[in-house]
């Protein structure tokens, strides 16, 4: 039995090391690749240099490309900044939304335990109004349909 499960070990182990292996490769590839487009970008925007810089001379074509590179990089910024924001909104949403979930879980939970304490014919039917109320106020809003009376 013990060679058995020394022989599957291997074989899970040269398995696992076949597959690391072979994601390594595809790692070093995947990065001469990246290497390679850089380059031939790089030398795209050289060619394109070149070629304004003989049609409108050196000086007017640097500062156009400084200028374009500079506002990519603030189109960049903007767009990180207005991503960044969108996500914030939508993870506090949904953090609002999991613990709005867990009390209510919670509370609907210690219904059945506080109903047979003291006290529990009033507690219970408390607590549950007070979940539905929770549930309620954090639940999706239905879209608005415009009254035909509106539309005239």
């Amino acid at each position: 039995m013990g060679t058995l499960v020394s022989l599957v070990s291997a074989l899970a182990s040269g398995e696992a090391m076949a597959a690391l292996q072979k994601a390594k490769t595809t790692a070093i590839f995947y990065g001469l690749a990246a290497v390679f487009t850089l380059c031939a970008v790089g030398f795209l925007i050289c060619a394109v240099y070149i070629w304004l810089a003989a049609r409108y001379g050196q000086l007017a074509t640097s500062l156009g490309f400084g200028i374009g590179f500079m506002v990519l990089a603030g189109l960049t910024l903007v767009i990180h900044k207005l991503t960044m924001s969108m996500r914030s909104r939508r993870r506090a949403k949904r953090r609002q939304a999991d613990m709005t979930a867990l009390g209510v879980t919670a509370a609907l939970a210690l219904l059945p335990a506080l109903a047979k304490g003291k006290g529990g014919a009033i507690i219970a039917p408390a607590l549950a109004v007070l979940a539905y109320a929770i549930y309620r106020e954090n639940a999706k809003p239905k879209p608005r349909r415009p009254d035909q009376e509106d539309m005239h």
